[in-house]
Formats: C-alpha cells, structure tokens, sequence
C-alpha cells in the first residue's frame, strides 16, 4: 500500500494513495460537513456526486475551492478545511439549499432525524438572503403503498439514485430534466408503483432530508385500538428486538424482546403475539417445499426446479418477478411469515376467539392484524390483492421499527423502565430458526435445521451452521450429509442486496450454479439492515452487533428446531393437517406475477 504525506489544518499526516480528501480526513479525526456523500462502510463502495459542494476545502495552489468528497489526495498536498473562504462558501451553499426549500420542518417526517436541518444549525444559518423574490421549484407528490415522494423537499444530494443504481441494481430512479426543473424520479416521471421499484426503501434510508419517507399508518391503528367493535392483533418481526432499542439510547444490539411485548400491550394490543411463531410455520412449508423438491429430483423427475429460491422478502419478490419473469417457478411459493401470521391469525385464532362468550359473533373484518416490521416493503406487501380473503386484506397495516419508537415515545411510556413480558399465546411461541430470520443466512439456516432432520431421518450433528452466517454480499455453504444418502451434501447460495441477488440469479440462467437452494434478502445484512430500521448512517458496526445478538437470542432458546415448536404441532394437529396440504396451500402459499398489479393511491 502506497502512502504519502498530505497537510490538513497545518498539520502533517500520511495517508494512503487514491484516497479522497474527505476519506482521509475522516481516517484522521477531521470532521468535514456533507450532504451528497453517502459511507457505506462494509459495501465496498464509495460515491463521489460532489453535488452538494458542501464539503468543499481550501487546496494550496489551487484557484477554485475543490470537493473533499471527489478530490483524491496527492503527495504534498496542502488543504484547508475551515479557512474564512471555505466557512463563507459553505454557509452560502446552504443558504442557497435552504431557499428553495420549504419551510414546515415542524410537521415534516424527518424532522430531527434532517441533515439539512442539522448543517443548517451547526453554520448558525438562522436567516436566508435569498429567500426574496426567489422561485421555488414545485413537484406532485408520489404516494406508494410503502413510499411518499415530495420531490419539494430533494436537494438533488442523488444519494436515492446511487442507492437504488449502484448498490441495489433496481434502476428505478435517476435524474431528469434540466437546470432548475431537474429532478430525481423514475423513469418519465411515472409513479414509483408503475416502475421497476422493489419498495426495499433503501433510497429513503439513505435520503438526508424528507424528499423520500414512509407511509405511516400509526393513526389508523390507534383509530383501530380505540373502535370498541375491533379486536386489534400485533406480530413482530425478529429483527426488531434487536434494533429498537437504539431509539431509546440502549447500545446497539441490545435485545428488548420483553420491553417490546410490554409496551405493546400498554399501547392498547388485545393480543401481542410474535412473528416467528409465523417464521417457524414458514419453515415447515418451505422447508417441506424443498425437501420435496429433492425427493423428486432425486427420483429421477426432470420437471423439479432447483436451486429453490427463498421468498420471505416482499422486495426480493418484487425484483424478480420485474426482472427474472420468465424464472417465475423457480421461488418457493411460500408466503412471507408477516403474510403467513394474517390468515392463521382471521382463521384459526379467530376460531379459538369464537369460543369465548364476548367474542362469538365475531366476524373476520372486525380483527385487525398490525406488523412491526424492520421493512418498509412489507407495508407494500400488505396491499398486494392475492394476499387477502374477498377484499378483507390478511395483513392491515405494517409499522416500522422506527414508527413503533415514535408511537410509544407519543404515548409518554418511559421503554427503558418496563418490566419483561412475554408473548401471548398461542401464536406468539418460536425457537431459535425463527430468531435468526433476521440475519442474512437465517432463512436458510433454519430451513436446513428442520430439512436435514426430514431428509435424513437423522439430528442434527449441530444445529449451528456457521458457515451459512457472515455479512459478505454473496457467499455459499455446503451441508454434508451422512453417508449413505443419495445426495452427499446440500449446496447453498446466499445473497444479501439487490445486486448480489441479480448476479446470483444471472449465474443460474447462464447454468453456471449447482446449488439446491438460494436465500435472498434486498437489504444489505438482511432485516437487520432494513429501511425501517433505526437509521445507522452506514456503520456497518451497527449491523455487526445487530447481528450478534440475533444470534445470541437464538443460542438462549430451549428449542432451535421449527419443527419442535409444539405450538406449530399443535396448528397442523387440529386445523392445518400437514404440511403441503389443502388447506395449506390454500392459506400459506402465494402465486407470483410476470406483470405487477397497479395500485391506486389510498388516502389515510
């Protein structure tokens, strides 16, 4: 590795070659504003836009001011990063940032979580010379199932464009028009709904102001609560316990399962019931899915699809029915837990509702299911048509981990002081498979705890497949089988973001794959990484101990076997037979689609 000395602020530092000056300032402690420039620790990708000029500096022997973020460093270089000059032009920039845009930041989504907001604060910006006689630039505002775009509040940073062209390879969104008409949008300024959007959300996770935000539905579900005549259910997803608590000032990584299960219950849940039990149901269908897939194939069925894909990202699921349609029966055609959890919970819950005397007549459309989920994607899925019984939608409404923190803190509940709850029953029992969901690897870990046991007739020799885990883009992991089988091992692949995922399934069309199962997830870590998720500006050390403590849950459970849950033995004893069956296929299964459906913009 090449190093050379460079000067910062008048004192002398050796850095690497080919850095940028904003890299190398940051390695040595030097703080210098941004707006455009996005770290993406971990990813192995950095953008240089320089388009929002506010991290210019100073560099001796040049006569304009230059962009740290996009100026490589060079051997001798001399730079300035707080001169009077660099000061002036920083706050003009801003200033001129702030002129043309709106000024409702008290009721705007991110507010307190703006950069603008906070740049503007740190350069004691308080007034703007040009706000008189200027033109604003206007837009129509884009409202999605999951995504609200109010292109009022862009400042053109095209950290969205970056996100969804480079690291997700979706190519929904890019820059169009001209000087002050230009915009970031899709294609021919169409809706996001009519695009090639995944709704994975990680534009708006990314997006430094509130030109791209979720739809929240906190208030239909507090309406939900208060309505006498509804019977209002909540799951959460396991990547939420191990996240939200970083929006009460816990370290990240702290696991909050039992404050989660009791402040849910104080915001007014009749039922608080857990996501993995829906994640271990969903191991048994998808899990019985493959394990099927390679009875026949080693049968001798020429007709069997391998490698199967997994399908619990509603995002991952968008993308490949937009780009790979004619790869269609390749997926497993297993719902997503969230969408499994819906029609157990407005069939065989409400079943066990009917036995009780207060609750006799009570009707399906009058049970409310709410998610917490680390997506904002799963808040698209809940509006897909197939995933509803005669219009009464199986999942009503999905609330990110974030809004969750916002909707308790509302409710004035102190979260660090609530004492640990546990889960109702019977919908809110899991184990350790259903845990790890949350991780990239989890899904297909947990499906080959339960498959190997099938498949072989065997235990598992350890149910920690550590070589499934890691936060790398692609990886693969072989299981052995015990000796004597017809299949020696099982093969699988592993992706975590939209493009790894697109170069995973490129390779299977071009034959290039001998794997028998592959696990997608869109965002980069999995669900931990989730556009729902508290915001971790790129740290991948975040996701790091995220991660861990997904683990951690996992290795503290009495039982790590979906197929052990004696509750989900006790759903297909009295309600769903067995896996695979009728009844199962009819409730926990789905069908997907060459050409996505066209929603209608709903008003709250």
């Amino acid at each position: 590795m090449d190093m050379i000395k460079i000067t910062i602020d008048g004192k002398v530092f050796e850095v690497e070659k080919g850095i940028t000056v904003l890299e190398a300032a940051r390695k040595n402690g030097i703080r210098i504003p941004t707006l455009c420039h996005m770290n993406l620790s971990g990813l192995r990708f950095v953008n240089k836009p320089a388009s929002c000029r506010v991290c210019v500096v100073e560099i001796e022997g040049r006569r304009n001011l230059a962009p740290a973020c996009a100026t490589d460093v060079m051997d001798g270089m001399v730079i300035k990063t707080h001169s009077i000059r660099v000061l002036n032009a920083r706050r003009t920039i801003i200033e001129l940032l702030l002129s043309d845009h709106p000024k409702d930041c008290l009721v705007c989504m991110k507010s307190g979580n703006c950069e603008l907001q906070d740049i503007a604060h740190e350069f004691g910006v308080r007034e703007v010379r040009y706000d008189e006689n200027c033109a604003m630039s206007t837009y129509r505002k884009d409202k999605s199932p999951s995504i609200i775009r109010d292109m009022d509040k862009c400042i053109m940073c095209r950290r969205c464009e970056t996100m969804c062209n480079e690291i997700q390879t979706v190519g929904a969104l890019s820059a169009v028009n001209r000087g002050f008409n230009s915009v970031v949008a899709p294609a021919f300024e169409q809706n996001l709904v009519d695009s090639a959007c995944t709704f994975c959300g990680q534009c708006l996770a990314v997006c430094p102001v509130g030109a791209l935000t979720e739809v929240d539905h906190t208030w239909n579900v507090i309406q939900a609560i208060n309505d006498p005549k509804k019977v209002v259910l909540v799951q959460t997803a396991p990547a939420v316990r191990v996240a939200l608590g970083e929006e009460f000032d816990m370290e990240p990584g702290t696991i909050v399962t039992g404050k989660m299960a009791a402040a849910l219950r104080r915001l007014g849940f009749d039922y608080v019931f857990d996501t993995d039990f829906a994640a271990d149901l969903t191991i048994m269908e998808e899990g019985s899915e493959l394990l099927d897939r390679l009875q026949r194939f080693l049968g001798g069925d020429k007709t069997v699809k391998l490698p199967i894909l997994t399908s619990c990202c509603p995002a991952w699921v968008n993308f490949f029915e937009y780009n790979f349609p004619d790869m269609l029966d390749v997926p497993s055609t297993a719902r997503s837990p969230q969408q499994m959890f819906g029609p157990i919970a407005k069939t065989y819950f409400l079943e066990k509702l009917r036995e009780k005397p207060e609750y006799k007549d009570l009707k399906r459309e009058d049970m409310v299911v709410v998610s917490i989920m680390p997506c904002v994607a799963k808040k698209y899925e809940c509006s897909r048509p197939e995933l509803s019984y005669e219009g009464n939608p199986d999942v009503d409404y999905s609330l990110s981990t974030r809004e969750l923190a916002a909707f308790i803190k509302r409710m004035n509940i102190d979260f660090n002081s609530l004492p640990e709850e546990d889960f109702d029953r019977p919908l809110g029992e899991s184990t350790g498979a259903a845990v790890i969901f949350g991780a990239s690897g989890g899904v297909i870990e947990a499906a080959v705890r339960t498959a190997y046991e099938l498949l072989t007739k065997q235990q598992c020799p350890s149910v920690d497949f550590k070589q499934i885990r890691g936060l790398e883009g692609m990886r693969e992991a072989i299981v052995p089988l015990p000796e004597g089988m017809p299949l020696k091992e099982i093969k699988i692949g592993i992706a975590n973001g939209l493009a790894n995922a697109r170069k995973l399934l490129e390779a299977v069309q071009r034959g290039e794959c001998d794997y028998q199962a592959i696990e997608v997830m869109a965002c980069p870590g999995g669900c931990i990484g989730g556009a729902g998720q508290p915001y971790h500006h790129g740290d991948s050390s975040i996701i790091k101990k995220r991660q861990e403590a997904i683990y951690r849950e996992d290795a503290g459970k009495p039982i790590r076997k979906s197929h052990e849950n004696p509750y989900i033995q006790k759903l297909y004893e009295e309600f769903l037979i067995k896996p695979l069956g009728e009844k199962s296929h009819h409730l926990l299964h789905t069908h997907y689609f060459k050409k996505r459906e066209k929603y209608e913009e709903v008003d709250d």
